[in-house]
């Protein structure tokens, strides 16, 4: 007999993610996340699907996460990172069999390990300090008292936390003698690097203007022989995900040039070093080209760089529409289209050596991530592993089902209802309104845990798409911007009335509304503006836009890029859009969770609001996770998780 669904079967669910096949295409490696439940950690291991037997081999063991697998241009070896001694280190397994062979051993994490086109040396990723190198036998140690002295915006990032001028340098490893060679040393971040096939020039993104705290991620291409730099775009970009042409003649890239801040979508960008020349290939196609789905059941996601066909005259990337993730081609004249969208998060994909297809990582909305083999030009995919049959076979899992409406104003909005797991007809069940966070995020096709927690208890879930997410074109997205707690404030409560009207079976004496981040800032301006919802449970929430400016890691140019309003310019504003103004008119039961270690919206968010409302004699209740980062619900400790989730169905559970 199957079982609903508890909070702490979040355990039981595998991430499969970061396929890539080998150059003869024969074998496929991906990696296999799992919670470890002693150490209250997650493992990762890589795990390679012989295409021919269709058999799957666990290639690493042990605890830890083994995580980035990437073949040997003539497919001999597989390089991957293993933090199984502590610090993240580059390993090197032979296909023939054998140990993993220990290429780097420095006290730094080594990270995105890259191979040469001659197959000797590895581009990798370590962050350093000026005064920190490669040679180093030992971490300096940093006492806790040791001042941190301060003098940049950007001195804290969440989940890093304190930078103590630490930046990601590349740097070059010799595969036979594990040699180290550092390769930049300016102190900002080298990120998305990539050989050119010819191996005599690497490209990577870098703001290497004169501000620290400069918005923007130039593409630079560097010489080797003499480090000489060229940046290929305008300093006025964040641009990532670099791809040479199998020639070498061209660079293909994502990213935007911010016309809308960061409400700008993706684009596919190509750099033609004949023609010296930079172009925007989609400046037609009104789709982000990126995977901005919203989720709490995969660990450990990759996105795939731009996968180059052998005759360099497109290239393949992940695209978010509708709902969905696909993989659309883009050519180099500018032609784009999807080539696999359906109802799904495909979240990491390998194109086929012989190009007939796709090795994808997919998550469905009854079924969490596994790997699937997809034909070029078939709907039908084939699933390759079972990492989470079990988990499917043994529990009751409730499908979504699509609606949409249109708003008073024009809109198209689109989402989803979960009905309760033990659904009986002529029964009615309370409702929990779900909104994501971003807001540039996206609800999608794919299973979510949190909302099958709720349907097992009995709650039927709405979660929507409100104007500001990603999936639905430029425009939409964008009509967030300068309207917090307005348009999209009224999108998410016609959702609550659309499905109302349509399902008798919901009780409109029993609403709840929860969310995280900007989901959270929701929950905090919904419960301040309606009295509609019976409880509500904020989560990593913002309610104070005027302290937010200074605290957060963010705070300092995402108030003005999404407000439209500059803390000394217009504070006035930034006050009207805080929940915290209107605390007095707050009746719902609300229950607060915050990460003591966020700094995206750091925990004296959660500390404004509980604190107004416990001195105004309000139902509240706040609590606080030791060391839990903004991430906690995606990627924390898993009994943190585990804790959370069971916060959250309690508290519906006893004003629902």
């Amino acid at each position: 007999m199957k079982q609903l669904i508890m909070e702490a079967d979040i355990t039981r669910l595998a991430s499969v993610t970061d396929p890539q096949y080998s150059p003869d295409g024969k074998k496929l490696a991906y990696v296999q996340t799992k919670v470890n439940k002693k150490q209250d950690s997650y493992d990762a291991h890589i795990m390679v699907f012989d295409t021919e037997t269709e058999e799957t081999a666990q290639w690493t063991f042990g605890t830890g996460r083994n995580q980035h697998p990437r073949w040997s241009p003539d497919g001999r070896m597989l390089a991957f990172t293993s933090n199984r001694d502590d610090s993240s280190q580059v390993y090197v397994i032979h296909t023939a069999g054998g140990e993993a062979k220990k290429v780097t051993d420095i006290p730094y994490d080594v990270v995105q390990p890259e191979w040469s086109p001659d197959g000797n040396y590895l581009l990798c990723s370590v962050k350093l300090t000026k005064t920190e190198s490669v040679k180093d036998e030992k971490k300096p140690e940093i006492e806790d008292y040791e001042p941190l002295e301060v003098d940049s915006l950007t001195y804290k990032a969440d989940g890093q936390g304190f930078k103590r001028g630490k930046y990601t340098q590349l740097v070059f490893v010799q595969i036979e003698t594990g040699d180290m060679k550092q390769i930049t040393a300016c102190e900002r971040d080298h990120v998305s690097h990539a050989f050119s096939p010819c191996g005599e020039k690497i490209a990577f993104c870098a703001n290497l203007t004169e501000e620290d705290d400069n918005r923007v991620n130039d593409v630079y291409l560097m010489t080797l022989s003499s480090g000489e730099l060229k940046r290929l775009t305008g300093q006025n970009g964040i641009f990532s995900s670099l791809s040479f042409s199998p020639d070498g003649k061209r660079l293909a890239f994502l990213g935007h040039e911010k016309e809308f801040q960061n409400a700008t979508l993706d684009k596919a960008w190509m750099y033609d070093f004949e023609k010296d020349e930079l172009t925007c290939l989609t400046e037609m196609l009104d789709v982000h080209l990126n995977d901005a789905v919203a989720g709490d059941s995969l660990v450990g996601g990759v996105l795939p760089k731009p996968a180059w066909t052998k005759d360099g005259n497109g290239f393949y990337v992940i695209g978010t529409d509708q709902g969905s993730t696909g993989i659309y081609y883009i050519s180099t004249e500018g032609l784009a289209y999807p080539v696999r969208l359906e109802k799904e998060h495909l979240n990491g994909f390998s194109l086929r050596p012989d190009e007939t297809g796709f090795a994808a990582s997919i998550a469905l909305p009854v079924w969490p991530s596994e790997l699937y083999d997809i034909a070029l030009g078939e709907d039908k995919a084939k699933r390759l592993t079972d990492a989470n049959e079990d988990f499917v076979k043994e529990h009751i899992i409730s499908t979504p089902e699509e609606f949409q409406f249109e708003t008073a104003d024009g809109l198209t909005v689109h989402g989803w209802l979960m009905k309760p797991a033990g659904f009986e007809e002529g029964k009615k069940y309370p409702l929990i309104l779900e909104v994501h966070g971003g807001p540039h995020a996206m609800y999608a096709n794919a299973y979510f845990h949190e909302f099958q927690v709720l349907a097992a208890k009995g709650s039927a879930v709405v979660y929507v798409n409100p104007r500001g997410s990603h999936g639905y074109g430029q425009d939409f997205v964008n009509k967030v911007r300068g309207d917090y707690g307005g348009g999209d404030f009224d999108d998410v409560m016609a959702a609550v009335d659309h499905v109302h009207a349509h399902h008798d079976f919901i009780d409109q004496d029993r609403l709840g509304i929860t969310g995280g981040s900007y989901g959270g800032f929701m929950t905090n301006w919904a419960v301040g503006h309606t009295n509609r919802f019976k409880a509500a449970v904020t989560q990593r929430s913002i309610s104070n836009w005027v302290s937010f400016y200074g605290v957060s890691d963010i705070g300092y140019f995402f108030t003005d890029w999404q407000l439209g309003a500059d803390l000394f310019e217009d504070p006035d504003k930034l006050w009207d859009r805080s929940p915290l103004k209107y605390a007095e008119r707050v009746e719902t039961p609300l229950l607060i969770l915050h990460g003591e270690r966020d700094d995206r919206c750091p925990i004296e968010q959660a500390e404004q609001l509980f604190t107004a409302l416990k001195k105004m004699g309000k139902n509240v209740k706040l609590v606080r996770f030791p060391n839990a980062s903004h991430d906690l619900s995606r990627s924390g400790h898993p009994k943190q998780r585990i804790k959370r989730l069971q916060y959250i169905a309690g508290w519906f559970d006893s004003h629902l």
